[in-house]
């Protein structure tokens, strides 16, 4: 049973915009690394932005940066990815993941290094068409 949740996907046209949201009553994600993946059919699962634990460092993939945005709400326990000018071809289910709890010095989370991400959630469904 995942103990992330995602929210918030669904259809758009390209050029347009989606928020997704991820949150848990599992754990505190302010001592985890959170992470967003997306995977489409036949592919491998992509990074695409993640946020530190403590410091709240931003890392986003060439691919998106300059469109998508990471944040944490803390008030809510949540992570959630603004993503803008979206195009057909990003088309995948998202995933959001944890990486943690980081309890030592802070350090800085990687998407690349999806094996440290133990916990996931089950993946909600974008799509981009017209």
């Amino acid at each position: 049973q995942s103990q992330l949740v995602e929210s918030g996907g669904g259809l758009v046209q390209p050029g347009g915009s989606l928020r997704l949201s991820c949150t848990t009553s599992a754990f505190d994600m302010d001592y985890f690394h959170m992470g967003w993946y997306r995977q489409a059919p036949g592919l491998e699962r992509e990074g695409i932005s993640c946020i530190s634990a403590k410091s709240g460092s931003t890392h986003l993939a060439d691919s998106v940066k300059g469109r998508f945005t990471i944040s944490r709400d803390h008030a809510t326990n949540t992570v959630i990815l603004e993503m803008n000018r979206l195009k057909p071809e990003e088309t995948a289910t998202y995933y959001c993941a944890a990486d943690g709890p980081k309890l030592g010095m802070a350090s800085i989370c990687l998407i690349d290094r999806i094996d440290e991400y133990d916990f996931w959630g089950q993946g909600t469904q974008v799509t981009v068409s017209s």
